[in-house]
């Protein structure tokens, strides 16, 4: 886990936020980019809270002073549940905030024994997906590939090469049993399961954008298909299941 070393100023805020919007909490942390130690003055603080069993599964966007605060409140079974969802869509947003977070109000352990927890599930690493979760992720990236290098529209290939960045990241961290992500920790979770990989696909992301250039990003993406059993397109066929 990184070296947390936040100024005392955002815990303090964050003790004091709970203790006054959330008098009945058993536990909270405060995680994100605070506890990590690269708060700025404008920094969201993320705030986990448990909650009593009974009480509303939330989250809240909350302003405490200067700040704003994120707030995600959940009970001790909401809190499992919100555990074993992040270990299947492979994002780990919960287990991360809680894994990499500081203590803000724990009379009891809970929080402790809560980050001990997330810590545990994150170094087993996420759940495989399933097989026809892969073959559709090889056939759509496969598609994505040959609109990336066929389209000279500028709007369309930017929108196509920002799909194979994401869904290209989606099936290298799933291949190196590795997190994956969203928005900005897209690329640093990318990076943290395939240094190497990671940086083409991201440089090649670039050149598409900064030269119209989709070569080094299709070729990074193709090797990331190789990796997983390579493109896929003839002979592909999936099943509708009734569900989103």
């Amino acid at each position: 886990m990184p070296d947390m070393r936040p100024t005392p100023e955002p815990v303090e805020q964050a003790a004091r936020l709970v203790a006054t919007r959330y008098p009945d909490a058993l536990a909270a942390v405060l995680g994100g980019s605070t506890a990590r130690g690269r708060t700025t003055p404008t920094s969201d603080l993320d705030i986990a809270v448990l909650l009593p069993e009974g009480s509303v599964t939330r989250r809240e966007t909350v302003r405490h002073g200067a700040r704003t605060a994120e707030v995600f409140l959940h009970t001790p079974t909401t809190v499992e549940e919100f555990f074993a969802s992040d270990t299947r869509s492979r994002r780990g947003t919960m287990l991360f905030i809680y894994a990499e977070s500081l203590p803000v109000h724990d009379p009891d352990g809970r929080a402790a024994a809560l980050v001990a927890r997330a810590r545990e599930l994150l170094s087993a690493g996420p759940a495989p997906p399933a097989p026809q979760d892969l073959e559709g992720a090889r056939y759509g990236l496969t598609d994505l590939l040959e609109d990336l290098v066929d389209t000279t529209d500028r709007h369309e290939q930017l929108a196509v090469a920002d799909r194979v960045l994401r869904d290209a990241a989606d099936l290298l961290t799933a291949h190196r049993n590795a997190w994956t992500g969203g928005g900005k920790w897209l690329p640093r979770r990318l990076l943290a399961a395939d240094p190497i990989l990671g940086r083409a696909l991201l440089d090649g992301h670039l050149a598409v954008a900064e030269h119209a250039d989709p070569v080094p990003l299709a070729t990074a993406a193709q090797t990331v298909l190789t990796l997983v059993g390579g493109p896929l397109r003839d002979g592909y066929a999936s099943t509708w299941t009734g569900t989103r």
